[in-house]
């Protein structure tokens, strides 16, 4: 297993857990893609934290009992954790907000060059997340 890669995820998470937005993005390239769960796609930094900007309005989240595999070149790792979170405004076409907290398994997948983020591919089960807030 590569470490430098697991080592990028680490903090990858670590910044999100953190709030540390500006940190978050340092480690993503500018023309990162991002797949959203049950979603779209979109693509580069500014879409990203657009995306960000928005969940970080509606929702509070922490990544817990993180784990991380890599491939042997570090060109592609993966992360399953639990997003522990509360839900803080109602966002659009979702169930009322009221300070809902929720506890969700989690999977993401990332593609990596040059050390930095050039993919990043979340998934989540929306059903059971809307059991939990509803």
């Amino acid at each position: 297993m590569n470490t430098q890669a697991v080592g990028t995820i680490q903090k990858y998470y670590a910044a999100f857990n953190a709030g540390l937005m500006e940190e978050f993005f340092s480690l993503l390239d500018e023309n990162v893609v991002h797949d959203i769960n049950q979603g779209g796609k979109e693509v580069g930094k500014k879409a990203f934290a657009h995306f960000m900007e928005r969940m970080n309005r509606h929702y509070k989240e922490k990544a817990e009992d993180l784990v991380i595999l890599a491939n042997e070149d570090g060109t592609r790792a993966s992360a399953e954790f639990f997003i522990v979170g509360k839900y803080l405004s109602t966002d659009t076409g979702l169930p009322e907000a009221r300070g809902q907290q929720y506890r969700l398994r989690c999977g993401a997948f990332f593609e990596l060059k040059n050390n930095k983020i050039t993919r990043v591919t979340n998934y989540y089960n929306l059903s059971d997340w809307l059991s939990q807030v509803e």
